[in-house]
């Protein structure tokens, strides 16, 4: 049937067409010869001829070994010891491949004459024997071939085997990109990559830009115009009583600026609504106000031991603003607490005493003031404080043993009677707890009371008894002016050196009314031809300044608002830019050096003997 098929005309083309399709196909046989895969399967044995004859001679090397006296050995493992073989040894390796070429290519003519001769009597078994025989002889001619060309190109024996492995598994050869352009970038990676640095540098940019306008911002919103309510400059902290004007010798030196070591958050400027929480009495007439954030947490400002906080009430149309110093511990941040003594003509602790009750919001301003110890300024602190002046005092004794100060603190305190003696059950228990706190009360009045400790006011005596080696600590003075004058000379004659000595106003002085109605006095009796005259720059207006009259006295009596709490040189509420001329301050521990440097002034201090100008 086969032989009516295949005619003498397309013989030849016939075997053109398998040679070409047995040359490309893969096979299982590969590269690897008969002979050498009956060596790893000898029970398989070797493909036979035709009529059950075994197979010709076999190729590659154990032909070329043959004769040699040297065992046969195979052309492909030969073939992965290139690199190290002698010259001689690569000439042998090619006769070996061109031997198995021919022996290759003599198999295939045999095994097309067998297919072509039996293909016209129909004998199958012999068809398929020569197409065996056809496998055979191309891989033989293949293995010589690769072996040729690994030797003439010099490839490397792993490439040859790789090479055979991916043709055996049909493997396509991945397409070849060359290396183009500078470090082997097409154009447009390299706009990419240039378009992402320019996007990175524009970004990083942006960045420093937006930093320096917040940092800006912020310094605005940290130095507001002198004058304001909120000015964040620091100032000298007031007593925790209702300030009122209270004149006295200014301090030699001019306190640091608060040290921030030791608290937790920012220490900024602050302003807002804080609750009233609890109202605790400590005497008949000294309450203590709790104040929390109304939503919860923390306060919502840090602040230095011995700092204090602006209270802001409208009574009868009017907002009225009173300093007072915070009494609690800085190392607390769940409330703030204010003690303030009921003063009978003091307009905001009466408020406070008679009208305000837990659950009530007052305005706070904080913090502020620079009669501050963090507990890094020295290595002892010698505190002294009379009637309410032991708030501030207090705030630091509280901090320090909160956070384990072991250090020596020694709190000097004198009062009227033992039953105004504020905070006396808390600081006995301290003083229990922490054998570094020292304290000496002294009652001035004690005549017909139960108390067994010091009488009379502080001396010198009682302070050199009280504390050893006085002169070489750090001392701090908080109460009436009069006592804070003597305590001080007392301190100077016992070696304590000026710039050791921290003081803080407190205390009432004269009654207002009585000083507004001498101002009254010297307004209208000022002579226009010898009197100073003060101009207000924003406001448009000018008022005489006669002699002891203050820049902030001359404003009210014409009308000009300039903020001011304490009148007494200490807060800083009443902070001014002198615009021209010159002024004379009684106290002036709530100006910094820069400040003094850029013409600031304290309104409620500030006299002058010529004519001045100021903004506000």
């Amino acid at each position: 049937m086969i032989a009516r098929v295949i005619d003498r005309a397309t013989r030849s083309r016939l075997m053109a067409a398998v040679v070409m399709v047995l040359l490309v196909a893969p096979t299982l046989w590969a590269q690897v010869s008969p002979e050498e895969h009956a060596k790893h399967h000898p029970q398989g044995g070797a493909p036979q001829q035709p009529g059950g004859t075994p197979s010709g001679p076999p190729g590659g090397m154990a032909g070329m070994m043959e004769g040699m006296g040297a065992p046969p050995k195979e052309l492909y493992p030969r073939l992965m010891e290139l690199p190290s073989l002698t010259p001689e040894q690569r000439e042998e390796m090619q006769r070996a491949a061109h031997e198995r070429m021919e022996s290759g290519t003599k198999m295939m003519a045999e095994a097309m004459d067998i297919l072509l001769t039996r293909a016209g009597v129909n004998d199958y078994a012999a068809m398929q024997d020569a197409m065996n025989r056809l496998r055979e002889g191309a891989a033989r001619f293949d293995s010589g071939l690769s072996t040729h060309r690994a030797i003439s190109e010099g490839r490397s024996p792993q490439d040859v085997g790789l090479q055979w492995f991916k043709g055996q598994m049909n493997l396509a050869e991945p397409p070849v990109t060359g290396r183009h352009g500078w470090l082997g970038w097409s154009v447009e990676h390299w706009i990419v990559m240039i378009g992402l640095a320019a996007f990175a540098v524009v970004m990083v940019g942006m960045y420093f830009v937006k930093m320096r306008r917040a940092t800006a911002l912020l310094r605005r919103l940290t130095e507001p115009p002198p004058g304001s309510a909120l000015a964040a400059t620091p100032a000298a902290a007031t007593g925790a009583a209702q300030q009122t004007a209270a004149p006295r010798v200014p301090s030699e030196s001019t306190p640091p600026p608060p040290s921030s070591e030791g608290v937790d958050g920012v220490i900024g400027p602050w302003s807002g609504s804080l609750r009233v929480s609890n109202v605790f009495a400590e005497t008949p007439s000294i309450k203590t106000f709790r104040l929390v954030d109304p939503s919860g947490g923390s306060i919502p400002f840090a602040f230095v031991p011995g700092q204090f906080l602006t209270l802001a009430v409208a009574l009868a149309g009017k907002t009225t603003k009173r300093a007072y110093t915070i009494a609690s511990s800085a190392a607390q941040r769940d409330y703030v607490e204010i003690t303030i003594k009921r003063e009978e003509l003091g307009v905001v602790s009466r408020y406070l005493h008679d009208r305000v009750a837990p659950g009530d919001l007052l305005q706070i301003a904080a913090p502020q003031g620079r009669f501050t110890f963090s507990g890094t300024d020295a290595d002892s602190i010698v505190l002294i404080g009379a009637g309410v002046g032991i708030t501030p005092l207090m705030c630091i004794v509280r901090t320090l043993t909160d956070r384990g100060w072991n250090k020596d603190i020694f709190l000097l305190f004198a009062c009227r009677t033992s039953g105004d003696f504020v905070f006396r059950d808390e600081l006995e228990h301290l003083q229990r707890r922490h054998p570094n706190l020292h304290v000496v009360a002294t009652m001035t009045r004690a005549e017909g009371t139960v108390w067994m400790g010091p009488k009379g006011r502080l001396t010198k005596e009682l302070i050199a008894q009280s504390v050893p080696d006085i002169s070489t600590r750090r001392v701090h003075i908080c109460g009436p002016a009069p006592m804070m004058d003597a305590t001080r000379a007392v301190l100077l004659e016992l070696g304590v050196p000026s710039n050791q000595i921290r003081t803080e106003a407190f205390g009432p002085s004269e009654r207002k009314d009585t000083r507004q109605s001498a101002v009254q006095t010297a307004m209208v009796e000022a002579s226009p031809e010898t009197t100073p005259v003060v101009s207000f720059a924003i406001s448009g207006k000018a008022a005489p300044l006669p002699a002891d009259t203050s820049v902030l006295e001359a404003a009210e009596h014409v009308g000009v608002s300039i903020d001011n709490s304490c009148r007494a040189g200490t807060c800083g509420q009443c902070k001014v830019r002198l615009l021209k001329g010159s002024v004379t301050m009684a106290v002036e521990d709530a100006l910094a050096p820069e400040e003094k440097a850029r013409g600031i002034i304290l309104a409620c201090q500030a006299k002058a003997t010529r004519n001045i100008e100021v903004e506000a």
